[in-house]
């Protein structure tokens, strides 16, 4: 299990919290030092089951200096958005939790890590 954290992120320090309440197994990534690549960007897409736009932080600063929310969400423009998210990681919705299982979810409830824990 990798779970991508922001360490200055709440909602990132309760997951880590959980994870080591319940004894998990896991390794820390620090996306913003440790940068996902576009393709590992598309993997953690497919394992979430979601469309970049759908992890994208809409309301960061570099989101705003884009203009992402006037971008098209469709698959034309897929790569683009993968690309921004692969240049600014500050737009990455955290945390991101890969469970055992192939899947993963955006842990930013209880509920969420704890299903991240039951795969």
């Amino acid at each position: 299990m990798e779970i991508w954290i922001n360490p200055a992120c709440s909602k990132c320090r309760s997951a880590l919290t959980l994870l080591d309440a319940e004894g998990a197994d896991y390794t820390v990534r620090r996306y913003l030092e440790d940068v996902p690549s576009p393709d590992e960007i598309r993997q953690v897409l497919g394992r979430l089951g979601l469309e970049p736009w759908d992890i994208t932080r809409t309301q960061e600063a570099a989101a705003k200096e884009l203009g992402v929310k006037d971008w098209a969400r469709d698959a034309e423009n897929r790569d683009r958005w993968i690309e921004a998210l692969a240049a600014h990681p500050e737009l990455i919705q955290r945390p991101i939790i890969t469970a055992e299982d192939g899947t993963a979810v955006v842990g930013r409830s209880e509920e969420a890590v704890r299903d991240a824990l039951s795969r």
